[in-house]
């Protein structure tokens, strides 16, 4: 358990690391933090704050959707990615600027972080802990709506982009190559940190043995 615990708290760290990257390359944030900017530039608090707050709302959101009774333990990682996210955000980046930094150098920054929450996200998942509220949204609307996982995720995408658009949220490059890349940058480091994960665990090749 403390493995696992490790484990899922490194991807939480990796990956909003990453976020928090994303938005201060200054060209865009992800559709759900382009919304979360917005609604914090408008009603006040931090990101880290609505990111909580909106995800405790999906909970139950995702619960009429399911037609299921809200799962309590997707509270654990709402309360921890809100802390590490403003963690990020209000701390570690408070001084960084670079809205006038080159256009490249913004660029880079930009895939640098996408990369780093694909690899968060892949490290994060993979000791099967509850996730994110808005992670089982998307699973949520294409079950409801008989929809495919990609589709049900392009709905919510097209939807919490728009929002954020409306309420003047940072919308730009950094959300669309998200929604490019991301995916495949997951699948590439799940693949990679998969057997790496099983392989590190305490009791050795025999649990990686018996997961395949």
């Amino acid at each position: 358990m403390l493995y696992r615990s490790l484990v899922y708290l490194a991807g939480m760290l990796i990956n909003f690391f990453g976020v928090a990257l994303l938005i201060n390359a200054t060209l865009g944030a992800g559709f759900w933090t382009s919304f979360f900017i917005g609604v914090s530039d408008h009603l006040g608090f931090t990101v880290g704050f609505w990111y909580g707050a909106f995800q405790l709302l999906i909970i139950f959101v995702n619960a009429k959707l399911m037609k299921a009774k809200p799962e309590p333990r997707a509270v654990v990682p709402v309360l921890l990615e809100s802390l590490i996210l403003d963690f990020w955000l209000e701390f570690v980046f408070a001084h960084v600027d670079l809205s006038s930094a080159p256009y490249v150098l913004q660029v880079l920054a930009l895939l640098t972080g996408v990369a780093i929450i694909g690899l968060g996200v892949a490290i994060y998942i993979l000791p099967q802990f509850p996730r994110a509220p808005v992670d089982q949204l998307f699973l949520a609307v294409s079950a409801r709506f008989n929809l495919s996982i990609q589709s049900g995720q392009t709905v919510v995408a097209v939807i919490m982009t728009s929002l954020a658009l409306i309420i003047g949220g940072p919308v730009g490059l950094g959300t669309i190559a998200p929604m490019i890349f991301l995916g495949p940058v997951i699948q590439y480091c799940y693949t990679r940190a998969y057997p790496l994960y099983y392989k590190l665990h305490p009791d050795g090749n025999q649990v990686y043995e018996e997961a395949i």
